[in-house]
């Protein structure tokens, strides 16, 4: 009788344990994740950044390193993934933490910013901390690699293009906000500066400041001092600006925002092509860019134009922002790809002025000293580094257009201080996902994995290269996961 019994307890114990969760026993606790959080980012601070920078990719020995295109050992990358990135995460787990250690990377990462700002205030591409080499690394290296023709000079300026200078002035300001200390107010002004002096008068912002000309590619002007949409140079200013107005007080800040908005509003292409182009000339005309960038009416600009201009009549409750809207809507509705481009896209990223027929950029050639791009209405042989087809949900944006119409101005700006005072859920991740970061972490803290690069000097037919190595957006996302399963136990 007691043999039986004894082993029943045990067959129930056990039917028991299968019942409960399985991770309960060996779940990483919150003192063990924040370790290993701790162990990967000071193998990032002290053994892989620059002075406390980043680029984007590393071999596993740190031997190679890559930004958007191969980089100097010297050099550090401002646009994300890259510096920015690795600062703001740093910043992120100390407001959420409260430890000092994540505190003190993040004022390294804001040092090595600061003393590669520009003496106007914004930011360049990069930071290279031996600049006598820089100009040898535009000749060999940049200016080689074929199709970004970004880097094929050295302005010796800055830009706003990919949020390089709006990412590194806005970690700026969280950081100063966060500690109130006195060594970020100063180059925070200094970049806030730069924001407002670069914008001109109509409103809208170049893509480079101080202003340029001298660089025009195949025939075409330099086209870093029109007034840009592209890569959310207008958007991302305004915000910015916005932000520094509600944080600093400032109501010259908040003018500046409203004229960038005004802006959507005035640089809005006429009807019967009620759209927006992602760069106007001057005179405000839709312009050209690069050379796979053709003088275009584009709806992947009108697209973003739209949702902000909803956005700003959140913001203020000015109807004007919205008067627009409905032509821009059925200019998208009437200029679809023509039948047989392509099956699973709606749209050109080029429409024509005049025509709405589609413009594809072209390229033939090995290296950009015996190739060329080319462009006509003809779908296929596409660069392979440019989206000449995007899906537009013309639908689903008017659907969302009539929505905020019907609000009046007080729902409307009700709406969007909600959505500012909402807190966006922390990342899911289960207690084996955790595990298996922690797991995947070497003795020295890396996440070592297999990383890709592409021939810069002509990405499209020569073969990709892969190595074992270290990618700060892997990094980035593995702290972020843990950062929201941190936050989720409390």
């Amino acid at each position: 009788m007691r043999t039986t019994l004894h082993g029943s307890i045990i067959v129930m114990f056990a039917s028991v344990c299968l019942l409960l969760p399985q991770f309960s026993l060996s779940a990483p606790s919150a003192d063990e994740t924040l370790q290993a959080m701790h162990k990967a980012t000071a193998f990032m601070m002290d053994t892989v950044s620059t002075h406390g920078g980043f680029v984007e990719k590393y071999t596993e020995d740190l031997s190679e390193r890559w930004g958007e295109i191969p980089a100097r050992n010297s050099m550090i990358w401002i646009q994300e993934p890259g510096t920015v990135s690795v600062g703001r995460i740093c910043l992120e787990t100390y407001k959420a933490t409260g430890d000092e250690r994540f505190l003190r990377y993040a004022e390294r990462t804001a040092n090595a910013l600061i003393w590669g700002q520009h003496p106007s205030g914004g930011w360049h591409y990069l930071v290279d901390f031996e600049p006598e080499g820089l100009e040898k690394w535009y000749e060999e290296v940049a200016a080689n690699c074929w199709g970004w023709e970004e880097f094929y000079h050295y302005y010796g300026n800055c830009t706003f293009d990919d949020n390089t200078t709006i990412g590194a002035a806005e970690f700026l300001l969280d950081l100063y906000m966060t500690t109130l200390d006195p060594e970020y107010r100063v180059p925070l002004l200094k970049a806030v500066d730069f924001v407002l002096e670069s914008q001109y008068p109509l409103g809208g912002w170049p893509q480079r400041y101080p202003l340029r000309y001298d660089h025009g590619e195949e025939g075409h002007p330099d086209y870093t001092s029109f007034y840009t949409y592209n890569d959310g140079v207008n958007a991302g200013n305004i915000m910015f600006l916005l932000k520094c107005y509600e944080q600093l007080g400032n109501e010259e800040y908040k003018k500046a925002a409203l004229r960038g908005m005004y802006f959507v509003v005035i640089s809005q292409v006429g009807t019967p092509q009620a759209g927006w182009a992602q760069q106007y000339d001057l005179d405000l005309n839709p312009a050209g860019a690069r050379s796979f960038e053709p003088k275009s009416i584009a709806p992947s600009t009108t697209s973003a134009c739209i949702l902000n201009l909803m956005n700003y009549y959140k913001i203020t409750g000015d109807r004007r922002f919205l008067r627009g809207i409905p032509d821009a809507l059925d200019w998208l509705e009437n200029a679809p790809l023509p039948p047989g481009h392509a099956e699973n896209r709606t749209h050109a990223q080029f429409v024509e002025e005049g025509t709405n027929k589609p413009l594809y950029a072209h390229r033939e050639g090995t290296s950009r000293q015996d190739g060329r791009y080319w462009v006509d209405s003809e779908p296929g042989n596409f660069p392979g580094h440019y989206g000449m087809q995007i899906n537009v949900d013309v639908e689903g944006m008017r659907k969302e257009y009539k929505r905020v119409f019907a609000m009046s101005p007080d729902e409307a700006m009700a709406e969007y201080a909600a959505e500012q005072a909402a807190q966006p859920a922390p990342p899911e991740a289960s207690p084996e996902t955790i595990q298996a970061m922690i797991d995947s972490m070497n003795e020295r803290g890396a996440w070592i994995e297999d990383v890709t690069v592409k021939d810069y000097t002509d990405w499209k037919f020569k073969p990709q290269r892969t190595f074992k190595g270290i990618n700060i957006r892997t990094y980035v996302n593995n702290m972020k996961t843990m950062l929201g399963y941190l936050q989720s136990m409390k």
